[in-house]
């Protein structure tokens, strides 16, 4: 491994232990009141305001070790369902922006109550019981990432919902999913363009980070590193999709 790269791990590593204390802090202060006294409205939305952005910024250093383990070759294969990944992924993007819909989630049993649950939040699921129930055997944090990633754009871009579709096609080991939104779209000439790290189609650099985290590049070394594909449908003005190809087994 480069030196860079040991030194950027031992950072990223040194950056988890202060994270945690913030947002552990946050927590008590917030959920104690018999300990450190009651809040203020003010006071609590504060608090809150900390712990979400403590998350943002935990699940980035996440997704940065996770880049990093994938350049040097390195997988944690398990097995989990479709339905499985689905419902994290919508835990941790509805933990940021829609927290009642992230309850709703995690409280739904089976494929139908999860679809009402995100529905709630403005996230449509077009999945099918046969998608929702298919195992497959491919590494968990990568995956959850790229399709979290990629599901954070939409809900950001959306205008009023955004999505995620689900197929097996007949003939193939592999699995593809569509991530979309109704939002103003991707112009043709942008659509290379867009997978450069920390590109926007209509904004400033800090616009970028926060529209795509670690970018749409780091998707695609995830995707990449798995065997997979992203293909991007979009026209300007209706919405775009990005179509994820996983193999089902590594």
């Amino acid at each position: 491994m480069p030196d860079s790269s040991i030194k950027t791990e031992i950072l990223i590593h040194d950056l988890k232990v202060p994270l945690s204390v913030i947002d552990a802090g946050a927590k008590s202060m917030l959920n104690r009141p018999e300990v450190y006294g009651p809040l203020t409205e003010k006071q609590a939305k504060v608090l809150r305001r900390i712990i979400r952005n403590a998350t943002v910024t935990q699940r980035l250093v996440n997704d940065v070790l996770e880049l990093g383990r994938s350049r040097e070759g390195v997988m944690h294969l398990t097995e989990f369902t479709l339905g499985d990944l689905i419902t994290q992924v919508l835990v941790e993007v509805f933990d940021l922006s829609h927290p009642g819909a992230a309850d709703a989630v995690r409280r739904a049993g089976g494929l139908d109550a999860v679809i009402e649950a995100a529905g709630g939040g403005g996230i449509r699921l077009d999945i099918s019981a046969r998608v929702w129930e298919t195992r497959v055997r491919l590494d968990a944090p990568k995956t959850r990432q790229i399709v979290r990633n990629l599901l954070t754009n939409a809900v950001k871009h959306r205008r009023e919902i955004a999505g995620i579709r689900g197929e097996l096609p007949r003939g193939t080991s592999e699995v593809v999913l569509g991530v979309w939104d109704d939002g103003r779209g991707i112009p043709p000439q942008d659509h290379v363009r867009i997978f450069d790290t920390y590109f926007t189609t209509g904004g400033s650099i800090e616009s970028a980070i926060e529209s795509h985290g670690l970018g749409l590049a780091g998707v695609m070394i995830l995707l990449k590193d798995m065997g997979g594909s992203l293909k991007l449908l979009s026209e300007d003005g209706q919405g775009a999709e990005f179509r994820i190809t996983l193999p089902l087994k590594l």
